[in-house]
């Protein structure tokens, strides 16, 4: 069964809008390298033109043109130095759009440039690597350009017998010359209509390999481009701390806030209610002699001891979403106590070298009971698997349910369970197909 849906996708790859949209890049990947190696022709073109529109080359014997190459020669070079690092950059722009509108492949820009004085002109790093990939590209846009050929004369080839009875529809014993078909292999031609059934064939299989030529060329210019066109990576390594930074500032302004309205609108209001309960207490009881209203008295007392339980209570919860208590045991057993409180059976498995630091704990165990929770809540599963596996530097967490799938890594869940774990440098990875399961595994340092 499983051949069989590999023999689907690979026939229908030809025809997807994946396939065309790869065909469109591959396309402008060939113009691109043209155009770059077109550029050292710049240089004395525009030498020649320039003598030609001011008259240098009117009537002048070729020793006396010279000079005027020598000086101006010199002055194109330095003036395409001067502009290789901004062309550098707008072609750089232009890659990363067509690869973001083509191939859904989003590559970070460079910082901008600091100055726009020529010494920081000439010295924009991000420029000349810019640079780098337009060289590159050249030879990248051989196996582009071979796949998008396959791709492009497949179909071609593939239509030769539909046009031909149409265009070749001479009387009979007339003789013509062949018709020309291109392959990979060389030029094919017919003179039958049989003969194009070959030309078909070989534009059949064309078509079904030009998928992973192009795959295979947009994979190594992805790679290349996202290594000189986005910024380097100490530049984006502060620039993903800087980010994470302000997320955790939000994060913990986000949970004092919090805090603050639970204990105003909670625990502050059953301690002013036990406090004016008690209050009323007294006076009923009197201040000596025997209590005027012993009756109302116990009632208010009640009251009180009833309100001062739920005040502890609401304290707990507080306390327990900062700290769960049952991490000081370790991350297994509160693992343990969290799978007996969800309604979907739960398996837990952890394995552990070593007890990770308090912090990368306590985001583990809140990451499973929000995966537990959405399991519980919308995946319609009738068993769930939580594991914890770790040695060394890297602790993983893996939730699995045998429920219908469709997992969202954008959702609002999701999405905040992965700027959580981020403030760390945790990543976390969503397999969700259709009809399930889903696999969620997130990775976390074992210390902060």
């Amino acid at each position: 069964m499983t051949g069989d849906n590999e023999l689907m996708t690979a026939l229908r790859a030809p025809f997807t809008t994946q396939a065309l949209r790869r065909a469109a890049f591959c396309v402008a990947g060939v113009v691109s390298a043209g155009a770059i190696l077109a550029v050292p022709a710049i240089g004395p073109g525009v030498g020649v033109l320039v003598l030609w529109a001011t008259g240098a080359l009117a009537d002048r014997p070729a020793p006396a043109v010279a000079p005027l190459f020598l000086v101006l020669f010199p002055l194109t070079v330095v003036l395409l130095v001067v502009l290789a690092a901004p062309l550098g950059r707008a072609m750089g722009a232009v890659h990363r759009l067509l690869a973001e509108r083509l191939l859904d492949v989003h590559v970070e820009a460079p910082p901008p440039r600091p100055s726009k004085r020529i010494s920081a002109v000439v010295a924009d790093g991000p420029g000349w690597r810019a640079i780098g990939y337009g060289l590159l590209k050249v030879p990248l846009a051989i196996p582009e350009g071979y796949g998008a050929f396959c791709y492009v004369f497949g179909v071609v080839n593939l239509s030769y017998p539909v046009w031909w009875p149409l265009f070749r529809n001479h009387p009979p014993g007339t003789r013509l010359g062949p018709v020309w078909a291109l392959t990979p292999f060389g030029a094919i031609g017919t003179r039958t209509f049989a003969g194009t059934f070959l030309i078909a064939a070989a534009g059949l299989a064309m078509l079904l390999v030009a998928p992973w030529l192009m795959r295979a060329g947009t994979t190594l210019d992805v790679a290349a481009m996202r290594r000189l066109l986005g910024p380097r990576r100490l530049a984006e390594r502060v620039r993903e701390l800087q980010v994470t930074r302000a997320r955790a500032i939000d994060d913990a302004a986000a949970m004092m806030r919090r805090l603050e309205r639970d204990l105003h609108d909670g625990a502050q209001i059953r301690l002013a209610t036990l406090a004016m309960n008690l209050g009323m207490a007294t006076e009923k009881l009197g201040t000596d002699g025997p209590p005027p209203d012993l009756a109302q008295a116990r009632e208010l007392v009640a009251l009180a001891h009833r309100g001062a339980k739920d005040a502890l209570a609401e304290l707990r919860d507080l306390v327990r979403g900062i700290h769960p208590p049952v991490l000081d045991s370790g991350l297994a057993d509160a693992l343990a106590t969290l799978a007996t409180s969800t309604a979907i059976p739960v398996a837990v498995d952890v394995d552990l070298s070593g007890r990770p630091a308090p912090a990368i704990e306590t985001i583990a165990y809140f990451c499973a009971s929000e995966l537990l929770a959405n399991a519980a809540k919308h995946s319609r599963a009738t068993r769930i698997d939580l594991s914890v596996a770790g040695s060394g530097e890297h602790l993983v967490l893996a939730v699995e349910d045998d429920g219908t799938g469709g997992a969202d890594p954008d959702g609002p869940g999701l999405s905040g369970l992965t700027h959580r774990i981020a403030v760390v440098d945790g990543r976390m990875r969503v397999r969700s197909p259709a009809g399930g399961p889903t696999r969620v595994e997130i990775e976390l340092p074992t210390h902060a």
